[in-house]
């Protein structure tokens, strides 16, 4: 368990407890009908120890799982194996299934450090638009579905059940001075920022550009995320998650949550209070009408 991320395992465990309580079977009559112990499919579904895709396959013909699931669940077994892992979008999972999604609405705290864009969860569908409109032979049909996907996304930081996560974002200054085209909805998103700020569950921190060069700036964007104790078991490890053009990062081990753990501190201590960053984000607004 030492050797690598245990993400893919965990994920697995989860959605192999969803499948099988979605086809309405107990752990005592799932375990009797694979010939296994309740203790094994207590770990096999906590994430606690790795499956064979053999196994997987006959858990799924016995939940009665999609054909598409099914080929997630197997992809995920496999690479829960593997001693590092670099998740590569639509080469091992399907494209159409993005692992952080999963880990995102199961976290009970998320923590957001961005350098470049504003984070997804916060963003207005003109932004998201634009954004997504920048890669090159995109069709309009897919930036569509691509903002549909992201606003479902975030309604997790309203939903009632479970109770909504805590999301915390510290952005760099040069992301709300990086503006869209259209300068319209360029302000909407900004006054977009700070009305999300508003919800008891959501933080918006700037990190102003007088805060002058630090070596936490080495850092790209990344993500903390911890999860909640659900019954007796205990919470999972948190993640950290990043990502690049070509892949996403999916860090657990104890140094790597350290590290990224003292990064978010030297950032809290950098950035400007919640008010602070509000009436920094409020000048950038008024800026844009003096221009």
């Amino acid at each position: 368990m030492s050797d690598g991320s245990s993400v893919p395992r965990r994920q697995l465990g989860r959605l192999l407890r969803q499948a099988r309580e979605e086809a309405g079977i107990n752990l005592e009559a799932a375990a009797e009908a694979l010939e296994w112990s309740r203790a094994k499919m207590y770990r096999l579904e906590g994430g606690q120890t790795s499956l064979r895709t053999h196994d997987v396959t006959l858990m799924c013909q016995h939940y009665g799982t999609s054909t598409e699931l099914t080929e997630v669940l197997v992809s995920l077994a496999r690479e829960s194996k593997s001693k590092g892992w670099w998740h590569a979008y639509g080469e091992v999972i399907p494209a159409w299934f993005e692992l952080y999604v999963g880990l995102e609405a199961a976290a009970r705290r998320i923590r957001h450090y961005e350098t470049m864009l504003i984070p997804g969860l916060l963003q207005s569908p003109e932004y998201m638009a634009a954004v997504f409109e920048s890669k090159a032979g995109r069709a309009p049909q897919e930036v569509a579905r691509k903002v549909s996907l992201r606003l479902e996304r975030q309604r997790l930081l309203v939903r009632r059940r479970p109770v909504a996560p805590t999301f915390e974002a510290i952005i760099d200054e040069a992301v709300i001075r990086r503006p869209i085209a259209d300068v319209e909805a360029w302000r909407r998103q900004l006054a977009h920022l700070v009305n999300a700020a508003q919800a008891p569950n959501v933080s918006v921190r700037i990190v102003p550009q007088s805060a002058g060069p630090h070596m936490v700036f080495v850092a790209s964007a990344f993500i903390i995320l911890d999860f909640p104790a659900l019954g007796t078991r205990p919470a999972e490890p948190s993640t950290v998650y990043s990502e690049s053009l070509t892949g996403s990062l999916y860090l657990d081990r104890p140094n790597e949550l350290e590290t990224y753990s003292e990064a978010w501190q030297a950032l809290s201590a950098l950035a400007l209070d919640e008010r602070e960053s509000e009436d920094l984000i409020g000048r950038v607004i008024k800026e844009t009408y003096d221009e």
